[in-house]
């Protein structure tokens, strides 16, 4: 019997495919890349057409000696790595290792790991694909390219360690020029009019001006707000137009990879990173009890909304048998790929409709069980009918003004019943329309005013991106490729060149300054445009319509003359030295801000005579005398033991001196040491002086509002947590606040007025026992957690250790 040997890329995939198979066949695992470039120097010969030098992995050379041996011993030889262009690259560099003259090495490609695809592809097997290998060497080369010189020169000109990349590098310009129109952005002030109306038949509804003079309406003060209003109370409102009519919403296409990675970053806050490497448990193989190891979804990288027809009849023969008939269409759903998308796989789907996941949840983790589930419905949505609404919109006029209403009531699910896609903030209204009833009218019909409201609004900046709308602006810019998403975010946060704070990208200062050199002296590289055509010409070449070398020539000769030329006139910031009003305690001269591997640090100007250095702020005697003194006045809320001042990887710190048996930490705030640089946390409370919204920001004694339009406003206020004031006669509320040496208390908002403070934290719950209008909740080391009448003479009191 011909024994046949199977390669594939991760061992967790030989228990699946090893099931469906016979003991003639041998499966084994590369576990990934068994080759690579030398990571001492180049490894590309520029001047030989830039010609690569593959070498075995170090880390690999085991393997590799392991799969020679099961080659031997076959008479054919299946590789089978991943579909895509790194899987084809893998397989071509084991084939360079393994092959001989008498052995019949071929390609098989694993859409998903189910017995019918894999018996399939055996029987089919193919060539190894030449255009798809050269595509993957291209976008190494181009890679190493950049990497490789690009990086010595950023070490040389701001500080060692530094990376860039091809894709990188164009991710935070994206970042940190959202961060830039943010800084730039003035707000406007516009002001929202709206009417409530009443007709012969109710309800009231709401319509909102939407023209002057047949012109969109801008309302941009106060004063011009007060004229409509006052023209509208004494003018007629007629109704000028009725449109009613049915409107469907069709579903979303089956996921691609960016759509999955989007979708998981919404719904389940998933990072990119975290939603493939959970998609690739669930494609490789997760166990089933008695059925074993099972592939549940479809290769998980892949832009293409293709559905083969197997899974098309499945999926529509479970909805016919598991929903009412006005959910399955006539016909089913074909959805249209995008210009550029690769159609080589399907889009991401369940392998099988027999799955499904409340039955199997037992056998998944948390993660996979989300995650399967989200693919599921999507699926099992793109099949269904639309939902259809009956919606109406109705204009009013008012003399010169119009104003218009919309309302939609749901008149069919359609495949909402399993599925809705997430939405980012800034979105548009049309939550707001869903439900809204709006009235039976009559063109011409004159109607009832009840009220008028005028609202004042400031516009807003454009949003930070989260990792769902950075991986969108990506693919709608055509920068990098799905398979490469997660990698992009990942590195730019490795390397200290963006922040993931509350959801939420922010550059961090290295990325700022290195953003700004590379633009500045690589503008090609840096572009958006520039980097998105690069991609478009590795599609060529996969489709054998271009040549590796003429991309790669195209792109490297005026990359080498900007590099040459920043060598010599790019910013040297290392060697940057902002002078200071300060002296060194050690030799008296004076020290200034310069760059290092940390950041900005103060250094003596005197260097290399005198190497005395500090971080930039306050002189270290002082701060730490001032943590000394801070932590000498702080106990610890829980145990009652003095609190000391640390240091740990995010810097600062009082903690417990009891520990480990109590474990309580706090933030340090020093007196006269300003924490405001925290992200402010926006409100609906507009400001008492002009108008705009509030935000919550952290100060040096605790939380407060203060105005958005900082510092053209300066006004503030205490934060509320909503509860009143218990001293008779006070309309102050109770806010959260911290004494000078950081320790947090509860007190009025009308201090010194009113001086009624308590350490308790105070809860928005009445005493069941006396009627008193809060709780407080108390802690303690040996009774616990609890909830008390703050009351003297009640003594309620629940809850202990």
């Amino acid at each position: 019997m011909p024994h046949s040997l199977i390669v594939v890329e991760s061992p967790t995939k030989i228990k699946t495919i090893k099931k469906y198979l016979g003991p003639e066949y041998q499966v084994v695992a590369s576990v990934g890349h068994i080759k690579d470039l030398p990571k001492s120097k180049l490894g590309i010969d520029i001047d030989d057409d830039f010609n690569p030098t593959y070498q075995i992995m170090e880390s690999k050379k085991k393997v590799v000696a392991e799969l020679k041996k099961a080659a031997k011993q076959a008479d054919f030889i299946y590789l089978a790595p991943d579909p895509d262009r790194e899987g084809e690259a893998i397989a071509w560099h084991i084939a360079e290792e393994i092959g001989g003259k008498k052995k019949q090495i071929r390609r098989v490609l694993f859409n998903d790991l189910t017995k019918p695809t894999i018996m399939k592809a055996l029987s089919e097997p193919q060539e190894l694909n030449f255009d798809k290998y050269e595509a993957q060497q291209t976008r190494r080369i181009l890679d190493r390219l950049v990497g490789y010189q690009l990086s010595p020169l950023l070490w040389e000109k701001v500080k060692r360690g530094l990376s860039a990349g091809r894709v990188q590098s164009v991710a935070v310009r994206i970042i940190c020029d959202r961060e830039e129109e943010i800084r730039r952005f003035v707000p406007e002030e516009y002001w929202n009019i709206s009417a409530l109306l009443e007709g012969k038949k109710p309800p009231a509804f709401e319509a909102r001006l939407i023209k002057i003079h047949g012109k969109k309406a801008k309302v941009g003060d106060g004063a011009a707000a007060e004229g409509i209003l006052t023209t509208l109370k004494t003018t007629p409102f007629e109704v000028a137009s009725l449109d009613r009519k049915e409107v469907k919403k069709a579903p979303p296409p089956p996921f691609t990879t960016s759509k999955l990675q989007q979708e998981a970053s919404r719904w389940l806050h998933f990072s990119a990173k975290k939603t493939m490497s959970v998609a690739q448990r669930l494609y490789e193989g997760v166990e089933l009890g008695p059925e074993g190891q099972v592939g549940l979804i479809t290769y998980m990288r892949t832009d293409s909304v293709r559905i083969s027809e197997e899974a098309m009849g499945e999926v529509r023969t479970y909805i016919k048998t598991n929903y009412d008939e006005h959910y399955l269409p006539a016909k089913p759903h074909f959805y249209k790929n995008k210009e550029q998308a690769q159609d080589a796989h399907e889009a991401v789907r369940p392998t099988s409709m027999a799955y499904r996941p409340q039955e199997i949840k037992s056998f998944l983790t948390p993660d996979q069980f989300r995650l399967y589930q989200l693919i599921w419905n999507r699926f099992l949505a793109c099949q269904m009918n639309p939902a259809i609404f009956d919606q109406t919109t109705i204009d009013v006029a008012c003399g010169i003004y119009l104003l218009h209403a919309q309302g939609a009531i749901m008149k069919f699910p359609g495949f909402t019943a399993v599925y809705t896609e997430g939405k980012e903030e800034n979105g548009n209204g049309e939550d707001r329309e869903m439900g809204k009833i709006l009235p039976e009218l009559t063109v011409g019909e004159i109607l009832k005013l009840l009220s008028l409201n005028s609202e004042q609004k400031f516009t807003q900046p454009p949003p930070r991106f989260s990792e769902a709308s950075l991986v969108r602006e990506l693919e709608e810019k055509g920068i990098g490729r799905p398979s490469t998403y997660a990698t992009i975010l990942s590195t730019i946060q490795d390397r200290d060149y963006a922040k993931l704070e509350k959801g939420k990208f922010f550059p961090t200062e290295l990325g700022l300054l290195v953003t700004e050199l590379l633009v500045k002296n690589f503008p090609r590289i840096l572009d958006l445009a520039f980097t998105a055509s690069m991609e478009t010409q590795l599609d060529k070449i996969e489709q054998g319509e271009r040549k590796r070398y003429d991309a790669l020539k195209e792109f490297y000769l005026p990359f080498a003359e900007e590099l040459k030329m920043a060598k010599s006139e790019m910013r040297n910031v290392k060697s940057e030295a902002t002078p200071t009003d300060e002296s060194c305690e050690k030799c008296g001269k004076p020290m200034v801000i310069k760059w290092g591997r940390h950041g900005n640090f103060v250094a003596c100007s005197n260097y290399p005579e005198c190497k005395n250095t500090r971080n930039v702020g306050p002189a270290q005697g002082n701060e730490a005398a001032a943590e000394e003194e801070a932590s000498a006045e702080i106990l610890c809320e829980k145990c009652g033991k003095k609190m000391v001042a640390k240091q740990g990887r995010f810097g600062k710190f009082f903690a417990c001196s009891g520990y480990p048996e109590c474990k309580t930490t706090m933030k340090v705030t020093l007196p006269g040491k300003d924490t405001s640089g925290a992200e402010a946390v926006p409100t609906d409370v507009p400001c008492s002086k002009c108008g705009r919204n509030m935000v919550i920001k952290e100060g040096r004694f605790g939380k407060f509002m203060a105005c958005s339009g900082y510092p053209e406003c300066k006004s503030t206020a205490p934060c509320s947590m909503g509860i009143k004031c218990p001293n008779d006669g006070c309309e102050g509320e109770l806010c959260e606040k911290r004494t000078k040496t950081g320790r947090v208390f509860f007190g009025c908002s009308r201090y010194p007025t009113c001086t009624f403070s308590t350490w308790n934290r105070p809860l928005p719950e009445p005493c069941p026992q006396c009627g008193a209008p809060f709780l407080v909740e108390k802690r303690s080391k040996t009774d616990g957690d609890s909830k008390a009448c703050p009351s003297k003479g009640c003594g309620y009191k629940i809850g202990n250790g």
